[in-house]
C-alpha cells in the first residue's frame, strides 16, 4: 500500500472503490449516488488544482483502493487540517486505512507549517475510531447530537495528532 498523487487515469478505480452504499455511509453528504467515472475526473481534477487539499490516491499495486485527504483550516485555524478517507469495502480490515492515516501525516508534518490534523468520524463507526488510534491520534471527545446522516442524528467523535 501506498500513498501517491491522482493521476487522471485513476477515476475509473476511485468510482469502484466509493460508488458503494456501505462505503458511503460513513462519509459526508454531497457525494453522488451513484458515483460515475465523470464523478470521480471532477474530482481529481479539483484535488490536483487545490492549493488547501492534500488529496491522494491509497493504492495497492499501483491501483486506487480508496482516497485519503488533508484539507487545511482558514483563518486562525490555518495551522489545522481535518483528515478525511475512506478504502474500498473489499479492502477493509486489512490495515490500508492505518497505513494511509500515517504515511500522510507523516508527509503533512514534513512538508507543510500544519501544526494539527483532527478527523470526526461517527461515534458509531468503531472501525474509524480503530484506525486513528492506531495511527496515534488522540481522542479529544464525543460531540453531542453533532451530525446528521440519512435522516438520523448522530454523535461523532473528535480525534487528533499534533505535530511533535
Amino acid at each position: 500500500m501506498i500513498i501517491r498523487r491522482w493521476r487522471p487515469e485513476d477515476a475509473a478505480a476511485l468510482a469502484r472503490a466509493i460508488n458503494d452504499e456501505a462505503v458511503q455511509a460513513n462519509l459526508r453528504d454531497g457525494l453522488p449516488f451513484p458515483y460515475t467515472v465523470s464523478d470521480a475526473e471532477a474530482f481529481i481534477g479539483a484535488a490536483l488544482s487545490d492549493g488547501s487539499m492534500y488529496s491522494f490516491a491509497v493504492t495497492e499495486n499501483d491501483v486506487c483502493i480508496g482516497c485519503i485527504s488533508v484539507t487545511r483550516g482558514e483563518n486562525i485555524h490555518r495551522l489545522t487540517g481535518e483528515l478525511g478517507y475512506y478504502i474500498a469495502r473489499e479492502r477493509w480490515g486489512r490495515g490500508y486505512a492505518t497505513g494511509a492515516v500515517r504515511e500522510i501525516c507523516r508527509y503533512i508534518f514534513e512538508n507543510t507549517d500544519m501544526q494539527r490534523i483532527f478527523a470526526e468520524p461517527f461515534a458509531d463507526n468503531a472501525a474509524s475510531c480503530r484506525v486513528l488510534e492506531k495511527a496515534g491520534f488522540t481522542l479529544e471527545g464525543t460531540l453531542r447530537s453533532n451530525a446528521i446522516k440519512s435522516a438520523r442524528i448522530r454523535d461523532t467523535r473528535m480525534y487528533s495528532l499534533l505535530r511533535d
